[in-house]
């Protein structure tokens, strides 16, 4: 073990997600039990770096957390510290770059290294960190499943679970009703999580950001199940699906985040114009938090356990700046600064999209 490697800091950024404490536990565990070293955590994300807060962790602190969905250290999605948001008494806001003011928090701490849970926004927010000399190692984590260079994230398998309960709950009312039934995911610009819900769900639509619809080609197939016995139609909804030649459905827009536009909505626009030009009647369920939320499944909870433990192991072998990452059934790891300002989309020849299609699920495209 390096003897530079003293004490640790861990932290959670971005939107919480299922299996977050399962890599908080295994990270401070196995610092602990195996290697005698200190772990600090930093409380709510890149925030509690910027604004100091940070607290040592004991073994009985991560105990009993596992099954907890959230974060013990708390998060949160809006703080850039390169890009630090200040509000001003007139309202008005400008952005200053906190990074050295991060760094030096780090070194009062006596902190060696930094282990970073979190998306892509995450990733690229630690690279600022990586570029002003911090020992950073990223541990993926996102719902989305779009982080480049691994095969899966912790959060997706919940969420894929999630999703699938409610397309399969709604489904009864569907057919009950007659009606076609949207319901609306989380991916912003990577559909794995509509698609994969979306087949394991037995959808008859599926739309993702990847393929542009065709709104009357979604329709006219609805029209023709109805025609042919099928009196009622389910539809996978991705947020980032857009229609050809037409713009994203933007909800809102939050100036003071790193990612200002916020996604929804596009189910129920999709559900107005079904219903407008078929006459079938239909509903949309847009679902939200819901899937970031609740006790991990346990596929989540053991990649977390396996990260964590990797990103702790790469530490103390000496490597420097790296995000562990699942190559095939190999936990591994790679630069992490690959992975800045970069997302991981569904290429259109993926296996599922030819196996939907080959069962007679419409794309829209």
């Amino acid at each position: 073990m390096p003897s530079s490697i003293r004490r640790i800091a861990v932290m959670t950024g971005g939107g919480d997600c299922p299996g977050l404490n399962a890599v908080i536990r295994a990270v401070t565990k196995t610092a602990i039990f195996e290697y005698g070293l200190e772990v600090v955590g930093i409380e709510d994300g890149f925030l509690g770096l910027v604004e100091n807060r940070m607290h040592l962790l004991t073994a009985i602190d991560v105990s009993d957390i596992l099954t907890r969905g959230g974060t013990i250290l708390g998060s949160n999605n809006k703080c850039n510290p390169s890009a630090f948001v200040v509000t001003h008494t007139d309202g008005s806001h400008t952005k200053e770059n906190r990074v050295d003011q991060c760094v030096q928090h780090l070194n009062d701490r006596d902190i060696d290294a930094m282990v970073v849970i979190g998306g892509d926004g995450t990733m690229s927010g630690a690279s600022s960190f990586v570029r002003a000399g911090v020992n950073c190692v990223g541990v993926p984590k996102t719902i989305d499943n779009d982080i480049v260079g691994t095969d899966i994230t912790f959060g997706f398998s919940t969420a894929r679970y999630v999703a699938t309960a409610a397309l399969d709950r709604i489904h009864t009312t569907a057919a009950s009703h007659h009606r076609a039934m949207i319901v609306e995911v989380m991916g912003r610009n990577a559909g794995w999580l509509a698609l994969h819900a979306g087949v394991a769900s037995g959808s008859d639509v599926i739309l993702l950001p990847e393929i542009d619809y065709d709104i009357d080609r979604v329709c006219d197939y609805v029209v023709d199940r109805s025609q042919h016995g099928k009196r009622f139609s389910i539809l996978c909804v991705s947020e980032g699906a857009k229609p050809k030649g037409g713009e994203l459905t933007v909800d809102y827009y939050d100036e003071k985040s790193p990612d200002p536009i916020r996604l929804g909505g596009v189910g129920k626009v999709v559900a107005d114009q079904i219903e407008s030009k078929t006459g079938i009647e239909t509903r949309c369920t847009i679902l939200g938090h819901v899937q970031r939320g609740g006790t991990p499944v346990p596929e989540d909870r053991i990649l977390g356990t396996l990260f964590g433990h990797a990103a702790l192991e790469a530490l103390v072998d000496g490597k420097q700046n790296r995000m562990i990452v699942m190559d095939g059934r190999d936990v591994t790891d790679i630069d992490i600064l690959q992975v800045a300002d970069k997302q991981r989309q569904v290429p259109l020849d993926d296996p599922l999209i030819a196996a939907a299609r080959g069962v007679g699920t419409e794309f829209g495209g």
